[in-house]
């Protein structure tokens, strides 16, 4: 009785905490903690012992906050930050836009196929964290929703990796457990049928998934995503940047693209546009320009802007090296602010906060004057970059109120070589095996950290709390219901409504089976305790033990209805900004036409 009670209870608040997080009413994070809290108190206030087997004990529901598969899931998170604050995959995704005509739909599906093919010979997990920096890079040069590509990435790897023995470690586990039970897996074996399923989902992941993600969605967005909109400025040019010596072509100076520019200020003379060609830009020329605030961001990753005090003043001599703890932000003048009616130059904003004003945008309409010059008015946006404390010391000013979330660092571009070869020996080391991918993945966050890629602050923001959380109520959640018979209960009892019917019926039940636990345990606890029962029902009813244990590893890997199904879903969690309702509502359509595929085509392709 106490064991049924254990049972019961086990599944009862494994039900109730998968529909919580279906419902998407309640965050990630307290379902999560709940969960865990429930289980403690259930088996720390009543102890169970399995027979035969050791009592389930606090230390190990919570096993799951040191499982090697989240700090590794948590660390790339670090690295991929790195990577996207460096910008040093920025060559590799220009080279991409220009190889396809810059058509970003075109572009992310090659990628999306290219990694779904190689992992089918590589682990899916390197695999992703290849392509994640570089998606993440694409979508933001073409302004494409993030949660519509990194969800494919996952699934369509996944699907790769259901092709050969080695296209993931749910593979070899069930390989594994077969050749226990006397069954031995050849390495091409699941690769016909497994291609055909790989196939039939790649058409969904293209084409549908991304309808059913939707088109329009609230995402939180960067600063700079946010901000398309232009800026005033001005810049000095320097005898180092790259403009001296630019010639005037048709009238303009194309090089200075995507900046506008609306006036040349030479030893006091104004020149407006067109140009005479054969204009050459000098050292010391101001130049009066329009752009975005990307624009004035890559900028200034590229030392074009100067940091130090031109002639009349309008930017103080800070000599701050632009790095990591360099921001762009935006703050805008409040109606009734001291500083409105006051001109740039003397309005005292650079002194007082110790920032420098990079550009204005007027509400109402495009500022004309120079810079220096320009009064502000209630409501126009300053776009000011400072050390992060400055930045911060601003909230809570009246005069001069800071946009929430605007602050973003300025790419540190010269460490950007230092983050490229950081994650090429994480990709390699972990392909290859020469070390474990949780210890590459650390030492690696680690190393951008050490190498200045990234500060300490801005690596504990790529900490994502409902992964950590999700991860730890989903172990603890598998452990109780192994423990206490659950998950062999509910495999025998799928299994077993096919029972006493055909060979092709029971194998599908046993799909089902496998498809649906695979996204509650892990897609390797689920092959693991399915292949023993799959390979006794097949010589039970004299049906191929291979078909039978085939089966159990396509659906072992039709890990898509849950982010904490299978590790790659994880990852791409928080880049992609997805729910768990995400999730149920994207990956169960695939499941279904995954198994009804397998269902009608394995009696013809296995001839049952």
């Amino acid at each position: 009785m106490v064991e049924n009670f254990h049972l019961y209870a086990t599944l009862a608040i494994i039900a109730g905490t998968i529909l919580l997080y279906a419902l998407d009413r309640f965050p990630i994070e307290n379902i999560s903690l709940a969960a865990i809290a429930l289980l403690l108190v259930l088996f720390g206030t009543f102890p169970y012992r399995p027979e035969g087997g050791q009592a389930i004990t606090p230390e190990a529901l919570l096993s799951g906050f040191a499982s090697p598969a989240l700090i590794t899931v948590l660390a790339l998170l670090i690295v991929g930050k790195g990577l996207f604050a460096t910008d040093a995959l920025e060559g590799v995704t220009n080279r991409i836009g220009r190889m396809y005509g810059g058509n970003p739909r075109l572009s992310i599906a090659i990628i999306l196929v290219v990694a779904g093919i190689t992992s089918a010979f590589l682990n899916n997990t390197p695999v992703v964290v290849i392509f994640i920096p570089v998606l993440t890079s694409l979508a933001a040069r073409f302004r494409l929703p993030a949660y519509q590509i990194f969800m494919p990435l996952s699934f369509i790897t996944i699907l790769g990796g259901m092709t050969t023995m080695i296209g993931s470690s749910t593979n070899l586990i069930a390989a594994g457990m077969a050749a226990k039970e006397g069954l031995e897996i050849g390495f091409f074996e699941i690769t016909g049928m497994g291609m055909i399923l790989a196939g039939i989902g790649y058409l969904y992941v293209l084409f549908v998934l991304p309808r059913i993600l939707g088109s329009e969605r609230s995402e939180q967005k960067s600063g700079l995503e946010s901000s398309g909109t232009q800026f005033l400025g001005e810049i000095v040019l320097q005898s180092s940047s790259r403009f001296v010596g630019d010639s005037a072509r048709s009238g303009f100076f194309p090089n200075l693209t995507p900046m506008a520019l609306h006036a040349l200020i030479r030893e006091g003379t104004v020149l407006l546009p067109p140009y005479d060609d054969g204009l050459t830009l000098r050292a010391g020329d101001r130049l009066q320009m329009t752009g975005t605030r990307k624009a004035f961001m890559d900028m200034l990753a590229k030392g074009e802007i100067s940091l130090s005090a031109p002639p009349d003043g309008t930017i103080p001599a800070t000599e701050r090296k632009v790095g990591p703890h360099y921001h762009l932000a935006e703050a805008v003048i409040a109606p009734g602010s001291l500083f409105e009616g006051r001109s740039v130059r003397f309005s005292g904003v650079q002194q007082r906060f110790n920032v420098t004003v990079f550009g204005v945008r007027r509400k109402s309409r495009m500022a004309r004057a120079p810079l220096a010059q320009l009064r502000f008015e209630a409501g126009d946006t300053l776009l000011i970059g400072g050390h992060e404390d400055d930045i911060m010391s601003m909230r809570g000013n009246h005069d001069l109120l800071l946009l929430e979330h605007s602050a973003e660092s300025v790419p540190p571009r010269d460490k950007a070589l230092i983050a490229s070869s950081l994650f090429a020996a994480i990709v390699i080391f972990s392909a290859t095996g020469l070390s474990p991918m949780v210890v590459n993945a650390v030492a690696g966050a680690l190393l951008m950290i050490v190498f200045g890629c990234l500060t300490f602050q801005q690596a504990a923001r790529a900490f994502d709390r409902q992964i950590f959380l999700l991860v730890g109520a989903s172990i603890a959640m598998a452990t109780a219901l192994e423990a206490t018979g659950g998950a062999r209960l509910i495999a025998e009892s799928i299994v077993g409504l096919g029972g006493g019917t055909s060979a092709p019926i029971i194998l599908a039940c046993l799909f089902v089976g496998v498809a649906l636990l695979t996204n509650v345990l892990s897609n390797n606890a689920a092959s693991a305790l399915f292949i023993p029962i799959a390979l006794d029902m097949a010589r039970r009813i004299g049906a191929p033990p291979e078909v039978f244990a085939a089966a159990v590893i396509y659906a072992a890997n039709c890990s898509f209805a849950t982010p904490i199904a299978y590790q790659t879903n994880l990852m791409v969690m928080g880049p992609g900004h997805y729910g768990f309702g995400d999730f149920l509502r994207a990956g169960l359509p695939l499941i279904a036409i995954i198994t009804i595929a397998f269902s009608l085509l394995a009696p013809w392709y296995y001839g049952l």
